[in-house]
């Protein structure tokens, strides 16, 4: 990555200016995108990365010894690099790169899954997103360990006496979102990973939406993996990385079989490739990747901490004026919480209001958002939600407000 100094002093405008989509009219209103925690928007730099490697480079990567496929190679490999750097890991051989961190979950469950047996246990919470749910009962299911259930408080925390009394001899997995999708909360990673490792259980953090709004450092964490996705961190959709500490990678038997993840095939056995390759079987999303590449330049040109402040002082903002509105429920009160927004209103789906504020060019998410135990746990069965990015500004922020007053005049 070209060194830089990061800009702590934020050109929203500016910003804004680089983000062709935002430009956009919706039903003759400004565009109002605050749906970044499902996904985010693209600047200029990412989408010319993509479009510049089919123009000009494309070719698949690894195999070829001609000039495009050393070149496609090298770009690729050099995002990998990148997503190390960003992530804090010691070494590129860390990072397995893939579709995203759906795929990234699935590969652990696949993998360390066949080390488990029965009885054994996986600790998870109520607060994780269906991709870090369902892998794990599935393999729970081949295995016959058993999946266990770390509770949230009335504020959207995780309970860490209770994740304390789960923990066993018995325990060989926490699997645990970082940044929660729904209520934004941040959970104490050094907490879980101590309480984990105290009982000889390893780590998986869902970073999805961590490596977005925290400074995330995976060797400071201590966590045995994390996984995050590019498409919420303003690259394409399609790529991904799981990061594996120590020598897990070396350990850990490969999940899918294919080209690329083998060193020899006879026709009774196959040998496997260095990692972190022997986990990347098949053509991989070569574009994607080097798009996220670039994401992580872009992202990389700004003050981490000017942009946790940045859009601290939307959701503050944002908060405040929904929770002023009667017949609201704030779902997750967290303190320490990033720039996620949930709530329901009493007399109102939350699809109708979702579908009202598009009439006003704000666009939200209304659902379960992949996560109805979540919705059980609170007592509904979906909520509004708000997420806010780099990109957002107050007006906005007022402009979603107001558009939600209408929404429920109109409603109730």
């Amino acid at each position: 990555m070209t060194a830089h100094t990061p800009i702590k002093a934020l050109d929203i405008a500016a910003i804004r200016s680089e983000f062709p989509i935002l430009k956009r009219e919706i039903n003759g209103k400004p565009l109002v995108y605050l749906d970044n925690a499902a996904s985010a928007q693209k600047p200029e730099a990412v989408i010319e990365a993509v479009a510049d490697v089919y123009r000009h480079s494309y070719a698949n990567v690894h195999r070829g010894l001609h000039t495009l496929a050393n070149e496609a190679t090298e770009a690729f490999e050099g995002a990998r690099g990148k997503i190390a750097s960003f992530l804090g890991a010691d070494r590129a051989e860390q990072i397995v790169l893939t579709r995203g961190a759906t795929e990234a979950i699935n590969l652990v469950a696949n993998s360390f899954g066949q080390t488990l047996s029965e009885g054994d246990e996986i600790i998870i919470s109520q607060m994780e997103h269906h991709a870090n749910i369902v892998p794990w009962q599935l393999a729970a299911e081949r295995s016959g360990a058993v999946v266990k259930w770390c509770p949230v408080t009335e504020t959207g925390e995780l309970d860490y006496d209770a994740l304390a009394g789960l923990m066993s001899a018995k325990t060989k997995l926490v699997a645990m979102v970082h940044m929660s999708n729904v209520l934004g909360t941040a959970n104490d990673a050094a907490r879980i990973v101590q309480l984990a490792h105290d009982n000889g259980a390893a780590v998986l953090l869902d970073g999805s939406q961590s490596a977005v709004h925290m400074l995330v450092d995976v060797a400071e964490l201590g966590c045995d993996f994390f996984v995050f996705t590019g498409h919420k961190l303003y690259g394409p959709s399609g790529a991904g990385a799981l990061y594996a500490s120590g020598d897990w990678l070396d350990r850990l038997p490969p999940w899918q079989g294919g080209g690329e993840m083998i060193a020899d095939v006879y026709e009774d056995r196959s040998t496997w490739a260095d990692v972190p390759h022997k986990f990347e079987a098949g053509t991989p999303a070569i574009a994607d990747v080097i798009g996220l590449g670039a994401a992580i330049d872009w992202v990389g040109r700004f003050d981490r901490i000017a942009v946790m402040e940045h859009e601290r002082a939307l959701l503050d903002r944002a908060t405040r004026g929904v929770a002023a509105m009667d017949g609201v429920k704030l779902i997750g009160t967290a303190q320490d919480k990033g720039a996620i927004l949930s709530f329901a209103m009493e007399g109102a789906h939350a699809h109708d209001l979702a579908q009202l504020l598009d009439k006003y060019g704000v666009a939200v998410r209304a659902g379960h958002h992949c996560a109805q135990p979540l919705m059980r746990r609170f007592g509904v069965d979906s909520t509004v939600r708000a997420s806010f990015a780099i990109y957002n500004t107050t007006d906005e922020v007022d402009a979603f407000l107001e558009a939600l007053k209408k929404a429920k005049s109109f409603l109730i």
